[in-house]
């Protein structure tokens, strides 16, 4: 048994679905966003969610760095982060063939960037990227998954041979609608599955084993692409499964991703994964930022990429405190599926309003279109401040 989770934009509140599947991999499964193919399920709706509406200063990060060692738009996408002024005059982007909440909802994100930006906000004073650091002169676009699971991301959904073709055609939207920033395909499998049956050890995951990770490694190769290594913790913690990934993330093209979602402590200690959307503090994100730190300088590594995926307030309530490390560059990603103007809000509430370092924004193939609604297009995320550096498709 198993959490098949999806993550949902209901009514302007972000809720999620858990679903008990059994599947054939025995006690322990895969699944995330949707029941594999052979499942019994029975919904059960989670509650206390975040209101993807209420944006809040006290989000907004110090952002002094520690630790010294289809639709269309009608202009143009802007090609590099600046530093300029806006106005109330500045022109904005018109949406073509979106609804009118989707153009309202997307215009506000626009302006809210603008002022954040015109505040000092973004971008984010911090380290500057040593080098071989990917950020900000590359962009990441990377395939999310499992391949035990068609349902749980596009890794997953298809053939390798298919999965790859379908990468190297996001790459090129991409690049296409971005030619002066460079884009990096990523393989983004998850490492570390919360499960729905506590398991041998009670902890509610599912590890993959070194054969799974490897294989995927080596699909990744054949792409020059990255691999991002995602942790779901359930009742385990962040400490106690980081290092067991470590000989994996030695490698100058692995990095690290993790997921408050399936994180069961704090006000969330002892529920089953799933029944309740989790929380993670800065402080375990900043054992990662410290662990890939110590790693890279030990291994003389590039600069590590750390994503953390949030799309509540509460998976992360504490951003601000995350601290700042040349060696890592970390990513808010925002999480979460819905309609355009939903997913907008929420890039507006939890990316620009809480400043952290670097911006992620990911789409899902079938549940963003639920709503019979195209998916958002990548000339119109650049036009988002900041633009978003890391793209994930599930």
């Amino acid at each position: 048994m198993l959490p098949s989770t999806t993550r949902n934009f209901v009514g302007g509140v972000l809720s999620l679905a858990i679903i008990a599947v059994a599947s054939g991999c025995g006690p322990e499964s895969v699944s995330k966003g949707a029941p594999p193919v052979s499942t019994a399920s029975t919904p059960q709706t989670a509650t206390g969610a975040d209101s993807a509406h209420t944006a809040s200063r006290d989000t907004v990060r110090n952002p002094t760095a520690a630790r010294p060692d289809s639709p269309t738009v009608t202009a143009a996408p802007p090609s590099a982060v600046a530093s300029v002024t806006h106005t109330a005059t500045t022109p904005l982007p018109v949406l073509k063939n979106r609804s009118k909440v989707d153009s309202v909802s997307y215009a506000a994100a626009i302006r809210a960037g603008m002022r954040a930006t015109d505040r000092g906000d973004w971008p984010v004073k911090g380290p500057a990227p040593p080098p071989g650091a990917l950020f900000p002169e590359r962009r990441v676009v990377a395939f999310y998954g499992n391949p035990l699971s068609k349902k749980m991301g596009v890794l997953g959904e298809y053939p390798v041979d298919e999965m790859l073709a379908r990468l190297d055609q996001e790459v090129r939207r991409w690049q296409d609608a971005d030619p002066a920033t460079p884009v990096q395909p990523a393989l983004h499998l998850i490492a570390v599955v919360a499960q729905g049956s506590p398991g041998r050890d009670g902890m509610y995951r599912l590890r993959m084993p070194d054969t799974l990770i490897e294989r995927v490694y080596q699909w990744a190769q054949r792409k020059h692409a990255l691999l991002f290594l995602d942790i779901q913790v359930g009742h385990s913690t962040v400490q106690a499964e980081l290092p067991r990934l470590l000989h994996f993330l030695e490698r100058p093209d692995v990095h690290l991703g993790l997921d408050p979602e399936f994180s069961m402590h704090y006000d969330k200690e002892g529920l089953r994964p799933g029944t309740k959307i989790g929380t993670m503090m800065a402080a375990d994100v900043n054992y990662a930022v410290r662990t890939l730190s110590d790693l890279a300088a030990q291994k003389n590594l590039p600069p590590k990429v750390l994503v953390v995926h949030r799309f509540t307030k509460r998976m992360v309530p504490n951003p601000r405190e995350i601290r700042l490390d040349p060696r890592v560059q970390i990513v808010m990603d925002m999480d979460g599926w819905g309609p355009p103007w939903l997913k907008f809000d929420s890039y507006r509430d939890y990316e620009i309003a809480a400043p952290v370092q670097y911006t992620g924004f990911k789409l899902f193939f079938h549940n963003d279109a639920k709503s019979g609604e195209a998916l958002i297009t990548p000339r119109e995320l650049l036009h988002l401040i900041p633009k978003p550096v890391y793209i994930q498709y599930q």
